[in-house]
């Protein structure tokens, strides 16, 4: 399970890499569950600047946001699993629907146990492209009637994979995103429900590079409060939903 990432924010690079446009820049920073970022999906109708079939927004880090619920499952509900996401209640619909989407990322994290306890890895391609990760989407209407975008990375099965299988705890399946072949991102935001996942959703065989990139630790507390630094939600578990 991924549950944190650096998202692409210059704009260049999204031009360069994912052909979309967006105005401003952000400063790098990692994205945990909750969090705004950006995501491409196919371009709404009527919509021909260039007559690009991609549209850039932002969409909150996780399928089931906390003005929903704040029940146990809902709150892992950042990764879906490609074997199940046609399927599984949370997602059947939005997957129905082909609401199918990119999510650019300059890195992923995850947790290598090699040194016998938990040390968060920065992971990330070995030209340092971005990754084009594949992913679902949905809309919500929050507390205040407004629709927000939200998002979940696609993952499957990486036990025998020569780089992800290193990561994760002794004993727990392996896991890894659906990374995209740049000449397919076309493919699959336009292709059809039926061989989306049976065409797309497999492993990543192009070399990968990590190193370990532990949290900063939280400064000690005084008297003076002094805002937290996000903490990862745990990876324990995937309720039935999901």
């Amino acid at each position: 399970m991924c549950a944190n990432y650096v998202p692409v924010t210059r704009a260049d690079r999204l031009l360069m890499f994912f052909g979309v446009q967006r105005h401003r820049d952000e400063p790098d920073h990692d994205v945990f569950p909750m969090g705004l970022a950006p995501f491409i999906r196919l371009a709404p109708p009527g919509f021909k600047p260039g007559e690009t079939t991609r549209f850039l927004d932002d969409g909150i880090f996780r399928f089931v946001p906390d003005f929903i619920t704040r029940m146990g499952w809902a709150r892992q509900t950042y990764n879906a699993r490609s074997e199940t996401v046609d399927s599984k209640a949370t997602y059947k619909e939005a997957w129905g629907k082909g609401h199918r989407c990119i999510i650019p990322a300059e890195a992923i994290y995850e947790p290598n146990y090699e040194s016998g306890s938990a040390v968060r890895w920065r992971i990330r391609l070995a030209n340092d492209d971005p990754m084009g990760i594949a992913g679902i989407y949905r809309t919500w209407a929050n507390v205040e009637g407004e629709l927000v975008f939200t998002m979940a990375l696609l993952t499957v099965n990486a036990d025998d994979h020569p780089f992800m299988k290193r990561l994760h705890s002794p004993g727990e399946e392996k896991r890894m995103v659906v990374i995209l072949d740049p000449e397919d991102y076309e493919g699959w935001l336009t292709c059809g429900v039926a061989e989306a996942k049976a065409r797309y959703c497999r492993q990543w065989h192009g070399p990968l590079v990590g190193e370990p990139a532990p949290l900063p630790r939280r400064p000690p507390r005084s008297g003076v409060a002094r805002p937290s630094q996000p903490t990862p939600p745990s990876q324990e578990g995937s309720g039935s939903l999901f």
